[in-house]
Formats: structure tokens, sequence, C-alpha cells
């Protein structure tokens, strides 16, 4: 997104997602559930329809039995300590 106007239609088609049913999964990755394939094609070209002129959207279909398989990796939240009797300010 360049400029202000890319980011305007950005926006108003995040908004068309959400409105739509869609998921965000992560950052410009969004997920929608449908019952059957006329259904399907239906979101596709409601989609199509909404598209920003200069977006460019990569659809995926996949099974819900295929989607249910989806493996979630979250990493442990680390900190680091420094055990120390020094006491260090840094500006």
């Amino acid at each position: 997104m360049e400029t202000s106007k890319n980011r305007r239609d950005y926006s108003v088609f995040h908004k068309f997602l959400i409105k739509n049913g869609f998921i965000m999964m992560q950052k410009s990755v969004y997920s929608k559930l449908v019952v059957n394939g006329v259904t399907s094609q239906a979101v596709k070209d409601r989609v199509k329809k909404n598209l920003p002129p200069e977006g460019i959207v990569e659809m995926l279909e996949v099974t819900e039995n295929q989607f249910s398989k989806i493996d979630y990796l979250i990493g442990e939240n680390q900190s680091y300590v420094e055990e120390s009797m020094n006491r260090v300010v840094e500006i």
C-alpha cells in the first residue's frame, strides 16, 4: 500500500470481508466456512466484485476436513533475565 488511496481501498475491502463473515487468521489472510460449492462460487463472485482496483487476492478452496487439520504452533514466551548485583541504567 503505497498511497493513501491504496490504504483507504484496503480498509474498505477489509471491512467488506469482516462484514461478510470472513475471519482474519493472520495479517492479510482471511478464511470463511461455506456449506457447498454453489455458496463457495457466490462468495468468490462477491469478493471479485468488491476487489480494490489495484488489489491482488489469491483464493484457495479446502474442505472442512482439511481445514480442521491445521496445526497451530505457538512458541514459548521467553524472557532473558540477567542475574547481577550491578545496577545499570542505559539511556
